[in-house]
């Protein structure tokens, strides 16, 4: 992926095996969100290929990808804020439904079948995150945490196979940081999503994903078990410098 003569990310593969939590970690610049925009197709990469389940979704919109199967969260809070917290998460249950502009404004039965479908699948997310009780408050003015909760909901209303989250624990405190590496277990252990996790906190990283991926300058440098992740050389060097 080039910005001009900047590459950004520079010939990086790997894979995710179905089922599994990977961890995608590198120093500031590395080229993370980039690669997450790419997968989510708000980049188009110079060049190379993106497979999802042996598809390529290169030519893919963001929607099209979203209806695929793949939802995100973002680094920075991406929420409705006079909306409620229902509504945003119903907002993540639109790339499972297939009414138009037409049948919408005749109000047709599939429609209010359609509308009942998306409150009853944003429900679920909302309780299984554990946010009934402001299921019916606007975003605006709930704790940092609790939003952070709600864009999970979000992105899980959605019946996501793989699910690209952007550092969740950015702005937690330490209670808030174990809780959300619960949820990410039990994201992809109760509802066998696929995670891909860019994170700085590493304590959470390496607690929760099964196999973890390393970026420097745009390249991977690393891949492989947590414990090991952790002695890699190049991983040490690439966050805390070397002698010269």
């Amino acid at each position: 992926m080039r910005f001009g003569g900047i590459v950004a990310l520079d010939d990086v593969s790997f894979d995710m095996a179905a089922g599994h939590i990977i961890g995608l970690i590198g120093p500031n610049g590395a080229g993370k969100t980039t690669l997450f925009n790419c997968v989510s197709r708000l980049y188009t990469p110079s060049s190379g290929d993106l497979l999802f389940e042996g598809r390529s979704i290169i030519k893919s919109t963001p929607h099209h990808v979203a209806a695929l199967g793949i939802g995100r969260t973002f680094q920075n809070l991406a929420l409705f804020p006079s909306m409620t917290v229902l509504q945003n998460v119903m907002v993540g249950v639109h790339a499972r439904t297939g009414s138009d502009f037409l049948s919408n404004a005749l109000r047709l039965p599939a429609v209010r079948r359609e509308e009942r479908m998306m409150r009853e699948a944003a429900m679920e997310a909302i309780a299984f995150l554990q946010l009934e009780a402001v299921a019916g408050h606007p975003a605006a003015g709930l704790p940092f945490g609790t939003l952070k909760r709600v864009e999970l909901a979000r992105a899980l209303a959605g019946n996501p196979k793989l699910l690209l989250v952007d550092e969740p624990a950015g702005g937690l405190n330490h209670e808030e940081v174990a809780t959300l590496g619960d949820i990410l277990r039990s994201i992809r252990d109760r509802r066998g999503v696929t995670v891909l996790l860019v994170e700085h906190h590493m304590s959470l990283v390496m607690q929760v994903s099964d196999r973890v991926v390393v970026l420097d300058f745009g390249r991977r440098i690393a891949e492989g078990p947590p414990a090991a992740i952790q002695r890699d050389p190049d991983v040490i060097r690439a966050y805390l410098g070397s002698e010269s």
